[in-house]
C-alpha cells in the first residue's frame, strides 16, 4: 500500500510541475474522456523525450491577402486554392529545427494564414506521430497543417549505406513520395528541410513558375565538380552514365525545391527514382543518400531558382567541422545542410558565427526561460 501511495505521489507532483508551465507553453488539448480515465498522465509521459516549446506569436494576414485566411486549421481544407503548400518531415531528432523553420516562414510571410503545412512523420520512429502533432498544435495553435504517416517499410529495402549514417534515415526519402502521400488536389508544393530558416516572404518562392514542362525548381550550382557525386564505376560504364548525354547537369540541393506534383504523377517520377536506388543496391554508383537519384533523374532539367533561396552548407565542413560563411549576394533562406546543426552547437557553447542568425527563431522552452531570467536581472 505504501508503494502505491508513493507512486501516486510522484505522479501527482510531476503533473503539478507540468501544469505550472501552462503560462509558458500551451497544454496539449485534453478530451473529457482522457480527463475522467486518467489518460492525461499517459500522454504526458509519452512526450517526456521531446523538447518543450513556447507558443509562437500569432501572425495574421495583411489586407492585401486573398483567400479565406482561416485562423483555424480545423476549418481549413488542404484543397483551398489560396493556400501556399509547404511540406516538411517531422521527427524527434530535428523537431527543434522544424519548429524554428515553421516560425521563420510565418514571421516573414505576407499572408501567414494562407500557408498550409504538410508534415510527414514515421510510425516506426521512437516518438509517435500523434505526439509530434500535439507539439506542433501547442506551439502554433492557429497553424493550417496536416500530418501524414510515412510507411518506411518499402523504402528501407531500397536504401543503401551512405558516407554518414544520418543520410540513411528513411524520412530523408519521403520527398520521393510526396505525389503519392499528399491529396490529389495539391498540385504543387514547396519542400523544405528541417534545418532552414526563411528570412523572406515565402509567397515569392511560391510564385516562381516552372517553365518548359519542368517538374522541379531549385537553386543549382554549376561551378561544383558534378562528377564527384558518382563513383568511378558509374562514369566508366557508358551504359549507365549515358543518362546525362544531351544534358548539362549541375548540382542542386534537394532541401529546398518547388515540385509540380501533377507532372510528377504523370511522369511516374517516383518509379524512376526507385530504379536508380535499386541499381545502387546491386552496384555502388554513388556515396551519398537521397540526393544522387534526384540528380540522375532531374540533373540538367530543372528550373534554376535564384541562389538566395538556398544559402546552403552552413552546417560546416563534414570532415573538418569548420564553419562556413554565406555565399555572395542576397539571402532569402539559410540552410544548415551538413553535419553541424545550429541548435546543437549553440547548446554546446561552441556556435559558428552564422548560428546566431538561427537563434531568434528558436522556440525551445529552456532558452526562453533563460532569456526571461536575464531580463529580470
Amino acid at each position: 500500500m505504501s508503494l502505491f501511495r508513493s507512486t501516486c505521489t510522484v505522479f501527482i507532483v510531476l503533473f503539478l510541475v507540468y501544469s505550472s508551465l501552462s503560462n509558458a507553453i500551451r497544454s496539449f488539448p485534453i478530451t473529457e474522456e482522457e480527463r475522467v480515465s486518467g489518460k492525461t498522465l499517459i500522454r504526458l509521459f509519452d512526450n517526456f523525450d521531446l523538447p518543450r516549446f513556447v507558443e509562437a506569436p500569432e501572425y495574421r494576414n495583411g489586407k492585401e491577402c486573398t483567400g479565406n485566411g482561416s485562423s483555424s486549421s480545423s476549418s481549413s481544407s488542404s484543397c483551398d486554392p489560396s493556400h501556399v503548400h509547404i511540406s516538411m518531415t517531422l521527427d524527434s531528432e530535428y523537431l527543434r529545427g522544424s519548429m524554428a523553420a515553421i516560425h521563420s516562414v510565418l514571421k516573414h510571410s505576407s499572408c501567414p494564414e494562407n500557408i498550409f503545412f504538410h508534415f510527414i512523420a514515421s510510425e516506426s520512429n521512437s516518438v509517435k506521430p500523434s505526439s509530434l502533432t500535439q507539439h506542433v498544435r501547442s506551439t502554433f495553435p492557429s497553424l493550417n497543417f496536416q500530418v501524414y504517416h510515412f510507411d518506411e517499410s518499402h523504402v528501407k529495402t531500397l536504401i543503401s549505406s551512405s558516407i554518414r549514417v544520418a543520410l540513411e534515415n528513411p524520412l530523408n526519402y519521403a520527398r520521393n513520395y510526396l505525389a503519392d502521400i499528399l491529396e490529389d488536389c495539391v498540385d504543387r508544393v514547396i519542400y523544405l528541410d528541417s534545418d532552414i530558416v526563411v528570412v523572406d516572404d515565402i509567397q515569392k518562392l511560391w510564385n516562381i513558375e516552372l517553365t518548359k514542362s519542368r517538374v522541379i525548381g531549385a537553386p543549382q550550382y554549376c561551378h561544383t565538380n558534378f562528377t564527384t557525386y558518382f563513383t568511378d564505376d558509374f562514369w566508366f560504364d557508358s551504359s549507365i552514365s549515358k543518362v546525362f548525354h544531351g544534358r548539362n547537369p549541375c548540382y542542386f540541393n534537394t532541401g529546398v525545391m518547388i515540385m509540380d506534383l501533377v507532372k510528377w504523377r504523370e511522369g511516374n517520377y517516383t518509379e524512376k527514382i526507385e530504379k536508380w536506388m535499386e541499381l545502387q543496391k546491386e552496384r555502388r554508383i554513388y556515396e551519398l543518400g537521397s540526393l544522387p537519384p534526384f540528380l540522375l533523374v532531374f540533373g540538367g532539367d530543372i528550373e534554376a531558382i535564384d541562389h538566395k533561396w538556398n544559402q546552403h552548407g552552413l552546417g560546416g565542413d563534414n570532415v573538418k567541422g569548420s564553419c562556413r560563411l554565406l555565399h555572395p549576394g542576397p539571402v532569402s533562406l539559410l540552410h544548415w545542410s551538413g553535419k553541424g546543426k545550429p541548435w546543437l552547437r549553440l547548446d554546446e557553447g561552441n556556435p559558428c558565427p552564422l548560428d546566431h542568425l538561427w537563434l531568434p527563431y528558436d522556440l525551445y522552452l529552456h532558452n526562453h526561460h533563460r532569456n526571461l531570467l536575464h531580463q529580470d536581472m
